[in-house]
């Protein structure tokens, strides 16, 4: 299928990416996206942020202090259709995971805590994350918060991501060119993981298509419904084949 050709993204559009922000403008039906086939840059090292305004970061955050996770699960896909020479994108995988990131049920989030030493031998997780750069990325600003070590914090990230059932649809095979409600996307997500509570799924798009999916869980990472965080509010979007 032939996609719409797409201009160079934005100093802003990068910034707002590296920082994990999200636009909670809704879209009501799907636009072309814009291209970036030519960028470099530690910026095009990071997966494709989510979409969702996640308010602001605490004050004065300390490791540990924080609420639940937020595990954050990035279609591959569309950031390789904006980023196709990054190294993660010739296996074509389908999700892969962004990160586990401390909330809290306020809305705030810490990030950037101090006193916690970078993993040693950051390859030692690229079955769980797709390029050493995005791991050290996560660890610095997310994972030096969990309180835990470099080990425990990506052990954290192997359990919860193996934790959650990847609905049948988005094999390769599977994916049927479109639009789709969220809510039926959610749905898929619920029926593939019966244990988890329906509101512990939240979808992320950016320019009507599917960028990620985020799964709150406690503290010992149980599912349990999300608090302020907010889903993807177009009508519908589209999901970029694999």
């Amino acid at each position: 299928m032939k996609r719409p050709s797409r201009s160079v993204v934005t100093l802003a559009a990068l910034v707002l990416f590296a920082v994990g922000c999200r636009s909670p403008k809704p879209e009501p039906t799907p636009t072309p996206r814009t291209s970036s086939a030519g960028e470099s840059g530690s910026a095009a090292t990071l997966q494709q942020s989510s979409n969702r305004s996640r308010s602001r970061p605490a004050a004065n955050a300390q490791p540990g202090d924080f609420d639940f996770y937020l595990l954050n699960l990035s279609w591959s896909p569309e950031f390789c259709h904006s980023h196709p020479a990054n190294e993660q994108c010739a296996a074509r995988p389908g999700f892969v995971v962004h990160g586990l990131w401390p909330q809290n049920t306020d809305g705030t989030y810490p990030q950037n805590c101090s006193g916690m030493s970078r993993p040693p031998n950051p390859a030692a997780y690229l079955d769980i994350m797709p390029t050493v750069a995005l791991i050290l990325h996560e660890w610095q600003t997310h994972g030096a918060c969990s309180g835990l070590n470099p080990d425990g914090y990506f052990f954290a990230i192997r359990t919860a991501f193996r934790s959650v059932a990847i609905p049948s649809i988005f094999a390769a095979t599977q994916i049927v060119p479109g639009s789709i409600p969220p809510s039926k996307l959610l749905a898929e997500f619920s029926r593939a993981n019966p244990s988890f509570p329906p509101q512990s799924f939240a979808l992320s798009c950016g320019n009507n298509y599917l960028t990620a999916v985020e799964v709150c869980m406690d503290k010992h990472l149980n599912p349990e419904a999300c608090q302020n965080v907010r889903s993807c509010r177009a009508n519908v979007i589209r999901i970029a084949p694999r």
